[in-house]
């Protein structure tokens, strides 16, 4: 058997990598562009976070704080519970986001 030299196993090599690369990006964009079921399409609807923040912290103590924290949820879950607080049932992805201590993190 003929000795490969050490520049032809570097190449070999490379190109091994790369093809695995490519194949993982290929895999990963067929992935994400595959059509979403009619169960995931409306998890994926898309809601004005804005508004349904300013209307759910409009009578907050802190409502800039409000905003921010609701904002943050709202884009996570695409949900807002109505009103101006309570109603989690309505959202509960909304309602079980939690700060690092535990404590609700959504208003």
């Amino acid at each position: 058997m003929a000795a490969i030299s050490k520049s032809s196993r570097a190449v070999i090599v490379s190109l091994l990598l790369v093809s695995l690369l490519v194949f993982n990006l290929v895999e990963a964009d067929e992935k994400v562009n595959t059509n979403p079921g009619p169960e995931q399409s409306s998890l994926l609807k898309k809601i004005d976070c804005g508004a349904a923040c300013s209307a759910r912290c409009r009578l907050s103590s802190r409502p800039h704080l409000c905003k921010r924290a609701c904002g943050t949820c709202c884009q996570r879950c695409s949900c807002v519970p109505p009103g101006t607080a309570g109603n989690q049932e309505a959202c509960p992805c909304y309602a079980s986001l939690t700060t690092h201590g535990g404590r609700r993190k959504c208003p």
